[in-house]
């Protein structure tokens, strides 16, 4: 993957900077959210993560793309926040 295409759909979060802490520009939502929702809501199934989401597929493969850039950041905000709900 190209990085004008993680630049154009991917942004830091100026209030939770770091990889970690990355969002969808066009939505605002945390790139570990949506990964968090590919992984264990639809079982890594890119078109309904597109879908629920109302993203293009694009954007999903761009986030999965950042995602294993950043993988064990990302793993552990998803830790975190699972530890922080139940």
């Amino acid at each position: 993957m190209k990085l004008d295409l993680i630049d154009t759909y991917i942004e830091q979060d100026p209030y939770k900077p770091g990889p970690a802490g990355a969002r969808l520009k066009s939505t605002g939502v945390p790139i570990w959210a949506l990964i968090s929702y590919y992984k264990c809501a639809v079982h890594e199934d890119i078109e309904q993560t597109a879908h629920d989401y109302e993203l293009p597929r694009e954007a999903v493969e761009v986030a999965l793309e950042y995602f294993d850039r950043h993988k064990k950041l990302i793993d552990a905000r998803i830790a975190l926040n699972s530890s922080s709900v139940a």
